[in-house]
């Protein structure tokens, strides 16, 4: 059956060199609220190699752009999987409601901040809900290996946790657990009876990572390995400041307890974001007067010290007040 194409979106002229034409070529519901969906290169070539922990940013249509977790990235398609949030701003909404086999979207090559460390020792992995899709090709690569590993999967419902079929035929390395009825997991009790040398690897919900670095605050940081969906929690020392926009004469106060990001989008303001934390470069304006409190990964010592732009999703201010080119 011949598929009908239809062009969904547009990328920035700036990101035009870095993003990619690809055509949804399958899509599968994975539990109720998760939808997963094939990408092949549009020209019918392979795409790039995908490693384990990889992400890739999606342009959905003109400023939507939204990184996902590439599940399967090595047959030279993508495979992302998608929960449909509640409190979706658009990204998640758009896939599961607009989103469909024979659309043709654009996608960036693969980012890894979140890859498997080289060597043989052991590997204790960590996931909350969706947060498998990072997790679940690591899986895979240290299986091939025949390196040691063990996962602890916590899902509310395990019956509905996607991927739980294929994980389930791993056997008894994956370890599922049900949180609605078992409550959160132990995780300092996981990192404390684990043998020496192993890498631990979390991805899930802000309270599991919270759980997470506490547990693992005596741990070798090198042997620490974290993937955060959500903004990180902001730093108690945060104070609040006010931003104007340029272009409208708008002034915003951005409160102790909230991003730029989402102050300006609370306020109407419509700006380009994806990762929420500072490694995308996406959310990226020009800073015209006062002095930001750079906080991405991004920009090198010269760029911030320069203080001509800002990542808008984690950064902050030093100034009582920030004017941005908006």
């Amino acid at each position: 059956m011949r598929l009908e194409m239809r062009e969904m979106s547009t990328c920035n002229p700036s990101q035009a060199g870095e993003f990619m034409r690809v055509q949804v070529s399958a899509m599968r519901l994975e539990s109720p609220d998760v939808l997963s969906m094939e990408l092949r290169d549009f020209h019918g070539l392979e795409l790039p190699p995908a490693p384990p922990g990889s992400h890739i940013d999606v342009s959905l249509r003109e400023g939507l752009t939204r990184p996902y977790s590439v599940v399967r990235g090595d047959k030279g398609t993508y495979v992302l999987a998608v929960k449909r949030e509640s409190s979706s701003r658009g990204g998640s909404a758009h896939v599961h409601e607009r989103l469909r086999v024979g659309d043709v979207i654009q996608v960036s090559k693969p980012h890894n901040h979140f890859a498997l460390a080289e060597g043989t020792g052991p590997c204790v992995l960590i996931a909350g809900g969706i947060g498998i899709t990072p997790l679940l090709p690591m899986v895979r690569a240290l299986e091939r290996a025949g390196r040691p590993w063990r996962l602890h999967y916590a899902a509310k419902d395990i019956a509905k946790a996607p991927f739980a079929r294929e994980l389930r035929q791993l056997g008894e390395r994956v370890i599922m657990h049900c949180s609605q009825t078992a409550g959160r997991l132990d995780l300092a009790k996981l990192v404390a009876n684990a043998e020496p040398e192993t890498h631990f690897y979390c991805c899930g919900p802000a309270s599991m990572l919270d759980d997470f670095a506490e547990a693992t605050r005596a741990v070798e940081p090198a042997r620490v390995h974290t993937e955060r969906f959500g903004p990180a929690a902001l730093p108690a020392d945060s104070s609040s400041f006010e931003v104007q926009l340029a272009k409208s004469a708008q002034r915003i106060v951005v409160g102790s307890d909230i991003s730029i990001l989402d102050a300006l989008l609370q306020s109407g303001v419509n700006v380009d974001y994806s990762c929420r934390q500072g490694i995308c470069g996406v959310c990226e304006v020009r800073v015209l007067e006062g002095v930001a409190d750079h906080r991405d990964e991004i920009l090198t010592d010269a760029e911030r010290s320069s203080n001509k732009t800002m990542m808008v999703c984690c950064s902050r201010a030093r100034s009582r007040t920030l004017v941005l080119d908006l």
